[in-house]
């Protein structure tokens, strides 16, 4: 099946994102979305084994470059790699998920999303962030001092001892996100200048060479970026072994 054509109409012009090539295209959300922040810090890590399989990554966000340029410095996503959108214009040509749209605008329907009414599987991933899980990596060296903004300097090693290592601990996860939505409450307006689209969700498309598409997921709520949540990267596999 080939690719969008509103896609590659968008991917055209993209330095080492034409026809020839394997390429990654993540649709993110608003730049001040969780599935945003998240995905880019699950990608960074992998940025060496892309490169090394010869996949072009290019993630596309709703937001101002203003925004992208604090993202990329908070996330350490590579600013060449990142582009924004005004709008969900190209979200929607994709067929992505707009979100719920309940009565009152997108503030309420962003709520009932995140209490997981219209957004499937938001709640059980927000519990696997306090919760652990032994299946995901461990997300903190044991020497890391944690800086969230929100509560005092704590030491990774806190992990070990509440629940051993080797495997996302208890808390771990949750302690990530508390970090991502301080920076992200802090700068509001320069992450989300327009609020009209923070219900849209986002997808995945990755691209042979001749333009046919090897993989796509579409979003269907919030904390849904990835089929495999304990291992956002796991469908990169086939084509990646060292992915995850």
């Amino acid at each position: 099946m080939k690719a969008p054509e509103s896609l590659l109409e968008r991917i055209a012009d993209v330095p080492g994102m034409g026809r020839g090539c394997r390429r990654l295209v993540v649709l993110l959300t608003q730049l001040g979305d969780f599935d945003s922040m998240e995905y880019a810090q699950a990608l960074v890590p992998a940025l060496p084994q892309l490169d090394q399989a010869g996949i072009q990554l290019l993630a596309i966000a709703i937001g101002s470059q203003e925004g992208a340029d604090r993202f990329c410095g908070f996330s350490g996503f590579p600013a060449e790699r990142l582009q924004v959108e005004p709008n969900a214009n190209l979200h929607q040509a994709l067929g992505l998920s707009p979100g719920l749209k309940a009565p009152g605008g997108a503030w309420p329907s962003l709520l009932l999303m995140c209490a997981g009414i219209g957004s499937p599987g938001t709640l059980a991933e927000v519990l696997r962030g306090y919760t652990g899980d032994r299946t995901a990596p461990q997300r903190f060296s044991d020497d890391e001092v944690i800086s969230t903004g929100v509560l005092p300097e704590i030491r990774a090693g806190m992990f070990r001892r509440a629940g051993g290592g080797g495997f996302q601990r208890p808390f771990e996860l949750a302690t990530v996100r508390l970090r991502n939505m301080n920076e992200v409450l802090r700068h509001w307006g320069t992450y989300v200048p327009d609020d009209r689209y923070i219900t849209q969700r986002g997808g995945t498309f990755l691209l042979e060479e001749d333009d046919s598409l090897l993989y796509v997921h579409r979003d269907r709520g919030i904390l849904g970026f990835s089929e495999t949540m304990n291992r956002p990267l796991a469908f990169l596999d086939p084509w990646m072994p060292d992915a995850g």
